[in-house]
């Protein structure tokens, strides 16, 4: 038979912790363990000295009151994002591409439509200025029938020029001159001769000046025209050209 255990003097100490405290690793087994007074008082640096001292005045403190470092729970640390997928560059490329060619495109249609318009208004302006001036063209006319004959004086010349210079001002131009190659583009020949003095067809009397507008013909000169003699006796074919009648 065995001894009967002896009773152990002093309070009984049950350590409940799950972290031992000197080794800092998790116990196994049962979580409680009678241990006597001075089972930790006796390790230097145990758990049963420190607490005898902080007992000395406040008496003893629960065994579950007092923890270490490794009770308390751990900080959760967010985990790190996964890292963003990083974005396809080709398409990116394409889709830059297509854009530039786009506003290319715009910006082209944009300057042809500007060429478009600047074009249409000169020409909505040519047209109105010259209808405007053709108007005018009989006025002009008797002016200068009048200038001819002498008759342009005092507060009518006045008048006269300051009218020429008016549509002057606007591009109205007078042509044709008595000696001027005949031009069947600006000339309106009313009468047809044959001359030895000519080379070519000449424009040997003006009936009416003809007037334009930069390119755009109001009204063409109305000239007689002399044609080179090429006949035996210095005259051209009659049954041709007919001596003054008109030629259209």
């Amino acid at each position: 038979m065995t001894a009967p255990e002896e009773p152990v003097n002093g309070p009984v100490i049950r350590d409940n912790r799950r972290i031992d405290p000197v080794t800092g690793q998790p116990r196994r087994g049962k979580h409680a363990a009678s241990q006597p007074a001075g089972g930790n008082a006796s390790r230097p640096g145990g758990p049963g000295s420190a607490r005898h001292g902080r007992d000395g005045d406040k008496g003893s403190a629960p065994a579950n009151a007092v923890t270490s470092q490794e009770d308390k729970p751990a900080e959760s640390t967010p985990a790190p994002a996964p890292a963003a997928a990083a974005p396809a560059v080709g398409p990116l490329q394409t889709q830059l591409a297509e854009r530039t060619a786009d506003l290319q495109r715009l910006q082209a249609e944009y300057a042809n439509y500007r060429k478009r318009v600047d074009r249409d208004r000169a020409t909505v302006r040519e047209q109105a200025v010259a209808s405007a001036l053709s108007d005018l063209l009989p006025v002009l006319d008797a002016i200068g029938q009048a200038r001819e004959h002498g008759e342009l004086s005092g507060g009518f010349k006045s008048v006269a020029d300051s009218l020429q210079a008016a549509v002057a001002k606007l591009g109205l131009v007078s042509y044709g001159q008595r000696g001027d190659a005949f031009d069947p583009k600006i000339h309106e020949a009313l009468t047809h001769t044959y001359s030895p003095d000519v080379a070519e067809d000449t424009a040997v009397e003006i009936f009416q000046p003809g007037y334009k507008v930069g390119e755009r013909i109001l009204r063409p000169a109305r000239v007689a025209v002399a044609a080179p003699a090429t006949g035996p006796e210095g005259s051209g074919n009659a049954a041709e050209w007919p001596s003054g009648e008109e030629n259209n």
